[in-house]
């Protein structure tokens, strides 16, 4: 065989291996400076800018450093506080809290990336250490230890790690997983999946939005509908409360980090007509986090240049067939009525208290009539006054259904994987509709 076939038959054969959607390790090298995580150029100029402004979020930022304050991620504080006051002192302090046992990975990629110029040679060798024994643990299955070990392979320019996180843990089981909506992207995903898209783009160029456009056309209005009505006032500052089950108070860190989340959001897609009515939504000074732990995502995340659309005018309800959800209110006021169905039981927030949505009885939220069907039938009424469309909650999941109206053609129906339906009423008149699973037809005679 001629020498010069041979090499082409053999990148010929690379090329085969490693397509489509399994790219060779030398695809994820990295050949970005540091910072790497999360301070692109742009972000690091607004913070900076933002510390010579003295705008309020610095100047919030600024006095608990100064004053000493213990910080709840004293690593992830001081190293921001690092590079943004261009004072590699600070980063001793970073270093001393990353090489502490309980703090967590991502706080160590984080000192590592942001302090790396001012290593010494055995701070350096402690967080390298630390973050080569996290990649060789087995491999990640949620957003945050997916997004920990992603932080540490581009802190590492681990380009195997990389590969194998993209092109196996997104690409081949988590992202499918969210298209077809067997997994969601809940209160406690957001932040770590946002962080880690950023990331991810920052310096590989590659925009995990692509493989989950379905997730990702909604999520906006998922955010602003996924929170109850009324706020939650803190000796801080108040806070927006994210659904919940179970029984106690709300946990307020999560509360801040959804926060941080949506700000992240509208800097990944800023230009998107609905980030700027999630914008909107953020722009309220009493939500601005003042807390210890709260005051460090507002001030790296919070853009106040960026223009922000009254979120009133955005639709009350968001139904998602893919994952079974219903999230819907009748206002965008704080006294609004709330529901939400989410893994096949329904909640309802009304006066200030989260209860059971038993929908025995039709409920009317803002434009919407909600209505509780039956695994197999459920016959109603449509008065004149109901709004035109209902949905239908507690169904058989992803069942058909013939739906028989007064004086109109059967029609039919498939209930979601959640077990709801959709139905849009055009002529109200107080006619009967009657939902049923489709009858069999009778054997033809021979």
């Amino acid at each position: 065989m001629h020498p010069r076939f041979f090499a082409l038959t053999a990148a010929l054969l690379v090329t085969t291996l490693t397509a489509p959607g399994q790219s060779a390790d030398s695809d994820f090298k990295l050949y970005t400076d540091h910072p790497r995580l999360l301070l692109n150029q742009k972000r690091l100029r607004l913070l900076r800018r933002e510390r010579e402004r003295q705008s309020m979020r610095w100047m919030q930022f600024d006095t608990l450093m100064k004053g000493k304050a213990a910080m709840p991620e004293q690593a992830f504080a001081s190293a921001l506080y690092s590079q943004v006051t261009e004072d590699a002192v600070h980063c001793r302090t970073a270093v001393d809290a990353a090489v502490r046992p309980a703090t967590d990975l991502r706080q160590v990629a984080l000192t590592y990336d942001w302090c790396e110029a001012s290593l010494t040679d055995t701070q350096r060798t402690q967080l390298r250490t630390r973050l080569e024994r996290a990649l060789r643990d087995p491999a990640a299955s949620s957003f945050a230890a997916g997004r920990d070990r992603a932080f540490a392979a581009m802190v590492l320019s681990d380009a195997a790690a990389l590969n194998q996180l993209i092109n196996v843990w997104w690409r081949k089981n988590l992202a499918p997983a969210l298209v077809s909506g067997n997994r969601r992207i809940d209160h406690a995903d957001i932040y770590p999946f946002l962080e880690l898209a950023h990331a991810i783009r920052d310096n590989l160029q590659i925009d995990l939005r692509d493989d989950i456009l379905p997730v990702f056309r909604d999520l906006a209005l998922r955010r602003l509908l996924g929170y109850y009505p009324a706020s939650w006032p803190a000796p801080e500052n108040d806070y927006r409360i994210p659904y919940f089950t179970g029984k106690g108070e709300p946990d307020l860190r999560l509360a801040a980090l959804t926060r941080a989340a949506e700000f992240a959001l509208v800097a990944y897609e800023s230009n998107a007509q609905e980030m700027q009515f999630l914008q909107g939504w953020l722009s309220l000074d009493r939500f601005v986090l003042k807390s210890s732990f709260g005051v460090v995502y507002e001030f790296l995340w919070a853009n106040p240049y960026q223009p922000g659309l009254p979120f009133e005018k955005l639709p009350l309800s968001l139904h998602e067939p893919r994952t079974g959800t219903l999230l819907i209110r009748s206002s965008w006021d704080e006294d609004a009525t709330w529901l939400g169905f989410i893994d096949g039981s329904a909640q309802l927030f009304r006066d200030g208290q989260i209860r059971p949505a038993p929908l025995r009885d039709p409920l009317v939220i803002g434009t919407a009539m909600l209505l509780s069907g039956a695994p197999t039938a459920r016959e109603f009424r449509v008065a004149g006054s109901a709004p035109d469309i209902w949905y239908l909650i507690g169904l058989k999941p992803s069942a058909n259904f013939d739906v028989e109206v007064d004086d109109e053609d059967m029609t039919d129906l498939t209930s979601d994987r959640g077990g709801i339906a959709k139905i849009q009423f055009t002529r109200k008149n107080g006619q009967a509709v009657y939902l049923h699973p489709p009858r069999k037809s009778a054997p033809s005679a021979p």
